[in-house]
């Protein structure tokens, strides 16, 4: 990679020394150098150069010195890295220089052996900088696209090593559609199904973060979450009646003038599940989700849900009954189940 290196120094001769000193270097693409005659110059290139790496600087320069442009290089450009090149050599010229931020200091007259040795030490300072902080930036992209909860287990000691282990766990699954919107996408123009869906989104996303679950994937108009940990089934209908609510006071207006209130269908289901990263390590393309019946089953209840309605099974209600109202709905026959279920919806 190439190293970008402004020089500041008004000695004339300085420019024609350099290019002829790094001639190969410069011909073999590893430094590019730029020249500036005192410190407000250099100011002005560093600000249009952001993928500058190094400035070698002398001291004693004409409108700027070097001193002041060390003191004014990091609001221009927080990355660069300063090597001061001088013949005042003295102790207290060196503190100062370093106490205002210079990386290191190399005397006149220059040993060019030592001086692209230092270049070099500099270059490779910058450029882990530069990596650490787009690792930074990423971080933060990932956190768009990836729960808090699941970034914690992918941060455990020897997770890399563990990429296709799973585990079996109890948790509670909640599926959530909103009701409508895909044949409400074929009518409204890209940019407001895209507003909508995420207005909705959001809504229910803290809910769920509310009741402390965390959303698996977004699936189109529908959302996927979990719950674990304690009372985690009824944390889950906690917030699935909070979605409920929370989607239903929206009142939008479409595009022809016609009031638009979106309403949800929940599916809920509880049990043991595998958890653990689903797909290909050789593709490094991996899902962190929960798989099993359990989970299909809560897709299934999702499927079999109207509008506004909470479903669960029997056996769900037998356990929930006490703390939350519920009505009988009826046997429905799932997807892959052999005998019909009795669901039941929660009310409140």
């Amino acid at each position: 990679m190439k190293t970008k290196i402004l020089v500041v120094d008004d000695e004339a001769d300085l420019e024609l020394l350099i290019k002829q000193k790094f001639r190969r270097k410069i011909r073999e693409n590893v430094y590019e150098f730029l020249f500036a005659s005192n410190g407000q110059e250099a100011l002005n290139r560093v600000r249009d150069t952001p993928d500058l790496d190094i400035v070698l600087s002398d001291i004693n320069m004409p409108v700027m010195d070097g001193l002041t442009l060390l003191s004014k290089l990091p609001e221009t450009n927080p990355i660069v890295k300063t090597v001061m090149v001088s013949a005042y050599g003295d102790m207290e010229n060196i503190r100062t220089a370093m106490n205002r931020g210079a990386f290191d200091f190399v005397t006149k007259p220059v040993d060019f052996t030592d001086l692209e040795l230092t270049m070099d030490k500099t270059a490779t300072h910058v450029q882990q900088t530069r990596e650490t902080l787009r690792a930074i930036q990423e971080n933060n992209i990932l956190k768009m696209y990836v729960d808090e909860t699941v970034l914690n287990v992918m941060g455990r000691p020897g997770f890399e090593n563990k990429l296709m282990v799973s585990e079996t766990v109890d948790a509670t699954v909640v599926f959530m559609d909103i009701c409508g919107f895909t044949a409400l996408s074929e009518v409204l123009p890209p940019a407001n199904v895209v507003g909508l869906l995420n207005k909705y989104f959001d809504q229910m996303v803290q809910e769920v973060i509310a009741q402390g679950g965390y959303i698996d994937k977004f699936m189109g108009d529908a959302v996927m979450a979990v719950f674990r940990g304690d009372y985690h089934l009824d944390r889950a209908i906690d917030a699935a009646l909070s979605v409920r609510s929370v989607i239903q006071a929206n009142e939008d207006t479409l595009p022809d003038g016609k009031p638009y209130r979106p309403e949800v269908s929940i599916g809920i289901n509880t049990g043991e599940m595998v958890s653990g990263n689903i797909g290909s390590a050789s593709l490094k393309r991996l899902d962190y989700t929960v798989i099993g019946d359990t989970v299909n089953v809560s897709q299934r209840l999702q499927s079999a849900a109207k509008p506004g309605q909470i479903i669960i099974t029997e056996p769900i209600y037998q356990q929930v009954k006490e703390s939350f109202q519920c009505t009988p709905v009826g046997e429905a026959t799932l997807k892959n189940k052999s005998l019909p279920v009795m669901t039941y919806e929660v009310v409140a």
